[in-house]
């Protein structure tokens, strides 16, 4: 199911040549500017054309995981692209976005930016991490694949620091289900607590804060465009990274090539809808989920898959289980089971981790927990929450109206049964309504005049973004919407031939797929 314009053939845009710079030595980096390419904002030239030097990513690493994803590479490199940390203040301080690049192999249409989401997810270790699945497709040829964390995040500096690894094993083990007054004022403490942290331990502090979200990404990525050596941006957003490529397409339109949205924040939700819808699309994918766990055989859920589910977790919070020196909380185990539900692939470790849990133990369902919270085994965290929160907050507004909280809670509860703790629905304040930076976005439905056809790939079974949220922003955008029907958190490149296939042409010739195009 698909929709959108007629198919062009167009010629495609090639990216403008690379200098090396010439006098500029340091070893092992090599320095190259082909930028400044395309529309340059007055006041901004030095970032645009800014020169880049490119070396070995190792020194990127800022966890376990990101240097299992690319600090042994030898065939991806990496570099700071330097931006200002407020654009209404292009002379003031400046900050690094990390960028990571695997060079095309054949006549180059130009670069293939690429964001995972989150938001506070590492686009350069997933972009490492794509490397293997890119390099057999046709585009590797064509385009440099081009991870960037986002401000704040990961490689790039400063980054949002606002818990230690230690007091993180600690917040997941406050389970903050109290509902009673005195129990909702304490949360509510400490999500102030949290707030204030945030700020004292992020360099530029408030001021960061106050230039992480969204609208200063796509400014950032602009940058990026234009020394990378591109005239237009060719890009692919996947979850958040969605936002990030329809936020783009509304500030820059006249500098689009070619955009993938794959796993669509809905743009016509507010906050509470839309997290009553994921709640709704976690009970699917979990009702999927049960079907296959009784056809493969062991599965430790009763004829009340959801009765069984929550019969198996809610012991946790009076005793959570020990896991060698650490405990697996109520928290975790339903961490572990909704990161369960992102890929069929984990499945298997979902019915292993509740077996493991009938009788006693947590390893299975820690460790995936662990992987939701990118948690590596020397206990070191991404800074992917801490970014999620202070980019959430300046990105979405405030919910301060404590009865729309609390009829979002009996939503929730009712749209995913398998999630109740059981206790009554509370309405505390989260961290946002306490964070010392003002709402950056204004909420308005997407409106893009003058961009070229866009691809919208939507998942019939996506837990996380509800396959309506594809349609209805592929709708918004006047684009041509892609349907696969599977249960999965987003799907290009991921080895479904006929997605790949139509996302490939799409981005090297820009053809869009026929209208109405299922995938399965």
């Amino acid at each position: 199911m698909v929709r959108l314009l007629s198919v062009l053939l167009v010629i495609p845009l090639l990216a403008s040549c690379t200098t090396i710079v010439e006098g500029t030595s340091k070893p092992g980096v090599t320095f190259e500017k082909p930028g400044p390419a395309g529309a340059v904002p007055a006041g901004l030239e030095e970032f645009y054309g800014q020169k880049l030097g490119w070396e070995n990513c190792e020194p990127y690493a800022t966890t376990g995981s990101s240097r299992d994803a690319y600090g042994k590479k030898r065939d991806v490199e990496c570099t700071r692209l330097r931006v200002p940390l407020d654009y209404s203040k292009p002379t003031g301080d400046t900050i690094t976005i990390g960028v990571l690049r695997y060079k095309a192999t054949g006549q180059k249409i130009g670069s293939l930016l690429t964001n995972p989401g989150g938001p506070g997810a590492s686009g350069m270790a997933s972009a490492a991490g794509m490397v293997s699945a890119y390099r057999k497709t046709d585009l590797a040829a064509r385009f440099d694949l081009v991870g960037f964390d986002p401000r704040g995040v990961g490689a790039s500096e400063p980054a949002v620091r606002c818990l230690t690894g230690p007091e993180r094993d600690a917040e997941r083990l406050d389970l903050d289900i109290d509902t009673s007054p005195a129990g909702l004022a304490q949360t509510e403490q400490e999500n102030r607590a949290y707030a204030e942290k945030c700020a004292a331990g992020t360099k530029f502090g408030a001021a960061m804060l106050a230039n992480l979200g969204t609208r200063d990404v796509v400014k950032d990525m602009d940058v990026l465009r234009s020394a990378l050596g591109d005239a237009k941006l060719s890009y692919v957003g996947y979850s958040y990274g969605t936002r990030i490529g329809t936020e783009y397409a509304e500030t820059f339109p006249r500098n689009v090539r070619a955009l993938i949205l794959d796993g669509a924040v809905d743009p016509t939700q507010d906050q509470l809808a839309s997290l009553v819808a994921q709640a709704a699309g976690f009970q699917k994918a979990f009702d999927e989920f049960v079907k296959w766990c009784r056809q493969k055989g062991e599965c430790p859920l009763g004829d009340d898959a959801n009765a069984s589910f929550r019969q198996l977790t809610t012991p946790l919070i009076q005793k959570p289980v020990d896991v060698g020196s650490r405990k697996l909380s109520y928290n975790d185990a339903i961490t572990a089971a909704i990161q369960a539900m992102y890929s069929e692939q984990l499945w298997p470790l979902l019915v292993n981790g509740l077996n493991e849990l009938k009788n006693g133990k947590g390893t299975t369902l820690l460790r995936l927990a662990d992987a939701y919270y990118d948690r590596d085994e020397q206990g070191e965290y991404s800074t992917i929450t801490d970014a999620f929160n202070a980019v959430h907050c300046v990105d979405d507004l405030r919910l301060t109206d404590k009865n729309a909280l609390l009829e979002t809670q009996k939503q929730y509860k009712a749209a995913a049964p398998f999630l109740d703790d059981g206790n009554p629905p509370g309405a505390a304040l989260d961290a946002c309504a306490f964070w010392p930076a003002p709402v950056s976005a204004t909420p308005a439905p997407p409106k893009a005049d003058g961009i070229p056809p866009l691809l919208v790939i939507s998942t019939t079974g996506d837990p996380a973004t509800p396959y309506e949220a594809g349609v209805n922003l592929a709708k918004a955008l006047n684009s041509r919407l892609l349907t696969f029907e599977g249960v999965q958190h987003t799907v290009f490149l991921q080895g479904d031939p006929c997605v790949d296939a139509a996302g490939v042409k799409y981005l090297i010739d820009q053809t869009l797929p026929a209208d109405g195009t299922r995938c399965a």
